[in-house]
């Protein structure tokens, strides 16, 4: 155990503390007179109310700094309740951009077996004069609306790996 020192106002306290907690107890005790020093000519004459007095000042700075602390807290649980609201969201997004871009694939694949069927269908049918039944512009159209729907499905993914 070690001793300490303190002198608040007139008078000097010795204090005894765990070893290794000299300089921790000066810094309190300095605090206590930096406190004390506050109430200037305001002092009364007995020592122990002045005591007070410096306690009541510490008392305050640490119930403001306890409510500064709980506000702060609040506002980090709030930060964290907003985030996650944006992550359920951010989900949300993405499940409805998988479940589009499997519509999409299906959509592709079965403009894909109808353009089969139409050129197998074109392949066997010819009119009077040998041209086929189905126009090459139809089957080329076909195609095109084949290929941008392969695009959008690809797209759809590349956003929802993204994300």
């Amino acid at each position: 155990m070690s001793e300490v020192t303190l002198t608040v106002g007139p008078k000097s306290y010795t204090i005894i503390c765990a070893d290794g907690e000299e300089e921790h107890i000066m810094k309190l005790g300095a605090m206590i007179e930096e406190r004390y020093a506050k109430l200037g000519n305001a002092r009364t004459p007995q020592e122990a109310q002045n005591l007070l007095f410096a306690a009541l000042f510490l008392a305050d700075e640490l119930a403001e700094a306890r409510k500064s602390a709980k506000k702060s807290s609040e506002n980090v649980e709030h930060e964290k309740a907003r985030s996650g609201g944006k992550k359920a969201e951010l989900r949300a997004e993405i499940e409805t951009l998988t479940k589009a871009e499997a519509r999409a694939r299906e959509e592709v694949k079965d403009l894909k077996a109808q353009l089969a069927e139409m050129r197998e269908a074109a392949s066997h049918q010819h009119d009077l004069f040998g041209a086929p039944s189905v126009s090459d512009e139809i089957i080329e159209k076909l195609e095109t609306l084949a290929t941008r729907a392969e695009e959008t499905a690809t797209a759809l993914e590349e956003v929802s790996g993204a994300s």
